[in-house]
């Protein structure tokens, strides 16, 4: 599955590689200063400038970076800007020039990365930000996750811990998506094997047909997701594991809807959160949101850890 900052944070961590193998100095460029051009959302920090990603830049080229920030309703009307995909915030366009090519250079040329009007074009490249043109879902809360992803799973139960604490807005709504792709031949893949997307399959057919009892399996399977015995983890929730023959084809084809919507957000990483349908977020950072001060507590995660996921599958 991709990466969070894929093509930078792996360039980064192969340099670092590399000079430690050599013990060599890193030596300073001939450059002090990149420019970079970002294309942020009006009026929503969420969709600025992201630190992770500059800090990423600046390990990779190895010197700052002198970041111009552009209005996404300037660049609408900006000529310099058109042809450009601006419908997820932060864009960032690095101005190209020797040390921009020697470090990308053969991301360029395998077609990886692309140039335009003489910049550097990072898409999507960051975990927080704003999908522009999708419509708002008040009040909604997407959560990506992989069943099997140690980091989903926490993310689950923090919200299961808020949940039974009171400290979510009664009326927010909560939706679980599972995180897989399909293969030519229609079979269903997930990162970590069948047995995932197995489990993908009973907790469709039971928030779909058993709503009322889905969290309440997810807080039990959850202390050993990655247990054989799930039928115990159903029967302690109240429900009959012979539901599940019944209904998997019914689950299969659920899950493979779940595609669609993964694909519709270039999601890839367990845990990824959507709020009210246009604000790519991390756990971290909901509890800066108004209404879901919850999130700040950094609750326990059961069996799958203590304290808020730092990482992702």
């Amino acid at each position: 599955m991709k990466k969070l900052f894929s093509a930078v944070i792996v360039l980064a961590l192969c340099a670092n590689i590399s000079l430690a193998a050599k013990n060599e100095p890193v030596k300073t460029p001939a450059v002090t200063e990149v420019p970079v051009t970002v294309i942020v959302m009006d009026n929503d920090a969420t969709g600025g400038p992201d630190a992770g990603l500059n800090n990423a830049l600046e390990q990779v080229l190895g010197t700052k970076l002198k970041i111009e920030t552009v209005n996404r309703s300037v660049a609408l009307g900006n000529p310099e800007y058109q042809g450009l995909n601006l419908d997820f915030m932060p864009l960032y366009l690095v101005e190209m020039n020797d040390l921009v090519q020697e470090k990308f250079g053969q991301y360029i040329q395998a077609g990886q990365m692309r140039v335009r009007n003489g910049k550097l074009i990072l898409e999507h490249q960051t975990r927080n930000g704003v999908y522009a043109g999708k419509d708002l879902r008040p009040m909604e809360l997407d959560l990506y996750v992989m069943s099997q992803c140690p980091y989903g799973v926490r993310a689950e139960n923090q919200i299961i811990d808020l949940m039974k604490l009171g400290r979510l807005p009664k009326d927010l709504k909560i939706n679980i998506r599972y995180i897989v792709s399909e293969g030519a031949d229609g079979s269903i893949n997930s990162l970590h094997g069948s047995a995932e997307w197995e489990e993908d399959v009973r907790q469709l057919i039971i928030r779909e047909k058993y709503p009322n009892k889905f969290w309440k399996y997810l807080e039990i399977r959850n202390k050993d997701y990655r247990s054989s015995l799930w039928d115990r983890a159903a029967e302690e929730a109240g429900i009959n594991p012979r539901i599940f023959a019944k209904y998997w084809d019914f689950g299969v084809k659920k899950l493979k809807e779940e595609i669609a919507y993964t694909r519709d957000y270039n999601i890839s990483g367990s845990p990824s959160f959507i709020w009210q349908g246009r604000t790519a977020t991390d756990l971290g950072s909901l509890g800066s949101i108004k209404g879901l001060e919850g999130f700040q507590t950094n609750l326990g995660g059961g069996n799958a850890g203590g304290g808020a996921p730092q990482g992702r599958c």
